[in-house]
């Protein structure tokens, strides 16, 4: 049991095998490995080249602090690319690019417009340089031609439609929100004019009663009623003073209608001698409080000074009526003229007449004050009102000033982000790397490939080789007889080959190495050729 393992083991791998298999199958295996390999490194040489022109693009940021100017446009570099990509390869841009540099044109064929589009989108290739925060901070722009310097004027084509098309979109979504911004502003302006004419023609209807207005119109109810409080005073005086005068002239008739009274004593004197007495001391308790040029007091001393000029007048005309009577006691002489200017009853009744005209006068100053004093207090009844009122428009006008304000600050700052885009001092792609001239094809890669002919050719061979040794059924090996034979093997004979065996098998020898020698040399030199000159 053991032996057995042990020959199984050893048994593992055959070197005498596969080297004979080697020796009898070499021109099996070389031959289609050096074919394969040939087919591709030929291929590799038959096959158009293309030359690839690159550049690169670095992304600039704003030249001006953020601080300073805030750009107004989109700042997802990403999605402007993706936009500015989708732009640059339309149809219409690539058609013309096309057209100018005369592309996918050749005598022997004539494509579509679509079709060279979309032969020229797959020549393209844009790929994007990240940094360590998976911004984008630069960005590869290539195109395959078959012709290098074809290649290098359509990068950098390409190159300046990228450049001038981020320019342009920038400058143009600037202009756009500065555009949107100023009809915003126009909107909120028309908004906030309307708020102030309602505030205007609130103000202008309701003049009066406005909050502002609370502490003047206490103020003048305030005065108000302290000239009323006056007029009435004054009329309350005007009616007693009527009151006095139609006494003095009721007392002045009855004093001409009689001479004396008993003891000798004219009739009325004492009543106007009392009323005197009674004015002097309104006069000095007035002038204990007021001083000569307050109009009471002056009023009160013009009475004082016509009551004394009547008792004068009474005086002597009694005094004359005596001197008549004692010289003709039947003649009786008239007291005093009544139609007399400068005689005490004309005088009373111009002043009574005067009086009467204050007293009209008063009460309808009074009437009008009453008025404006009810006037101002329903004012102040309506000041809660139109505070809620004009609270409610102000709200509304505060509203719209402080959208205008807003819309106002984003326009300027709007209109010089636009500027400073205008002055191409906002983010912007700068060429590090001008397109290059590709002095070697990017395809085919001749070398590559001429490393794939090695690996096809070998598995060729490596097939080949196998199929022919697998579809053999002859015996080549000592150990493969004993495994067919039914008995032990006692003894061997030793092959016995003839002169022209032994010939023809150093001729097939010495072929087997130069056909490996060829074979290898051939790959050799093919290889260092695809290098040099691919």
């Amino acid at each position: 049991m053991v032996d057995d393992l042990e020959e199984k083991s050893s048994e593992g791998f055959d070197l005498p095998l596969y080297l004979g298999v080697v020796r009898r199958r070499h021109m099996q295996f070389l031959i289609p490995f050096f074919l394969g390999w040939a087919v591709v490194w030929g291929a590799s040489w038959v096959l158009p080249p293309r030359y690839e022109s690159s550049t690169l693009i670095l992304v600039e940021q704003p030249t001006m602090p953020k601080d300073y100017v805030t750009p107004n446009v989109n700042d997802d570099l990403q999605e402007r690319m993706q936009s500015i990509t989708q732009q640059i390869l339309s149809r219409t841009r690539l058609l013309r690019i096309i057209d100018q540099f005369n592309l996918y044109t050749t005598p022997r064929s004539q494509p579509s417009p679509d079709q060279k589009v979309d032969r020229m989108r797959k020549d393209i290739d844009i790929e994007t340089v990240r940094d360590a925060r998976n911004q984008i901070t630069a960005f590869n722009v290539s195109y395959s031609s078959r012709d290098p310097h074809v290649a290098q004027q359509v990068t950098s084509e390409l190159t300046n439609l990228f450049i001038n098309e981020n320019l342009e979109v920038r400058q143009q979504q600037s202009e756009d929100t500065t555009t949107f911004l100023e009809g915003q502003m126009e909107t909120a302006r028309k908004a906030l004019s309307d708020q102030e004419e309602k505030i205007r023609e609130f103000k202008g209807q309701h003049m009066g009663e406005l909050p502002t207005q609370v502490g003047s119109n206490l103020q003048i109810l305030a005065g108000l009623q302290s000239q009323l409080q006056a007029e009435e005073d004054a009329l309350n005086t005007a009616k007693q003073q009527r009151v006095y005068l139609e006494t003095l002239v009721n007392q002045y008739r009855s004093l001409q209608s009689s001479s004396k009274t008993e003891g000798g004593a004219p009739v009325g004197l004492p009543a106007v001698d009392g009323e005197l007495d009674k004015l002097k001391a309104q006069l000095a308790d007035l002038s204990s409080r007021y001083t000569d040029r307050h109009p009471d007091v002056r009023k009160l001393k013009e009475q004082i000074a016509t009551t004394e000029k009547m008792r004068d007048q009474i005086v002597a005309d009694l005094k004359a009526q005596a001197s008549a009577a004692q010289a003709d006691p039947s003649q009786t002489t008239p007291t005093s003229d009544s139609t007399d200017p400068s005689s005490p009853m004309a005088q009373l009744q111009g002043q009574l007449h005067a009086n009467r005209v204050e007293i009209a006068s008063r009460e309808r100053s009074v009437a009008d004050l009453k008025a404006k004093v009810v006037d101002y207090q329903a004012r102040l009844n309506q000041e809660p009102v139109r505070e809620q009122q004009l609270s409610d428009l102000t709200r509304g006008y505060e509203q719209s000033k402080e959208n205008y304000d807003n819309l106002l600050k984003k326009k300027n700052e709007s209109a010089m982000a636009t500027s400073m885009e205008l002055l191409e001092k906002g983010e912007r792609f700068r060429v590090i790397d001008p397109p290059s001239l590709p002095s070697r094809p990017d395809f085919p890669n001749r070398l590559k490939l001429c490393g794939m002919g090695l690996g096809i050719g070998l598995a060729l061979g490596v097939v080949v080789a196998g199929a022919f040794e697998f579809m053999d059924d002859r015996v080549y090996d000592e150990k493969q007889l004993q495994k067919l034979l039914p008995v032990a093997v006692i003894s061997e004979i030793p092959a016995i080959a003839a002169a022209t065996e032994e010939q023809s098998e150093r001729r097939r020898l010495w072929l087997g190495w130069a056909t490996a020698a060829f074979v290898s040399v051939t790959i050799l030199l093919g290889s260092a050729f695809s290098y040099l000159r691919g």
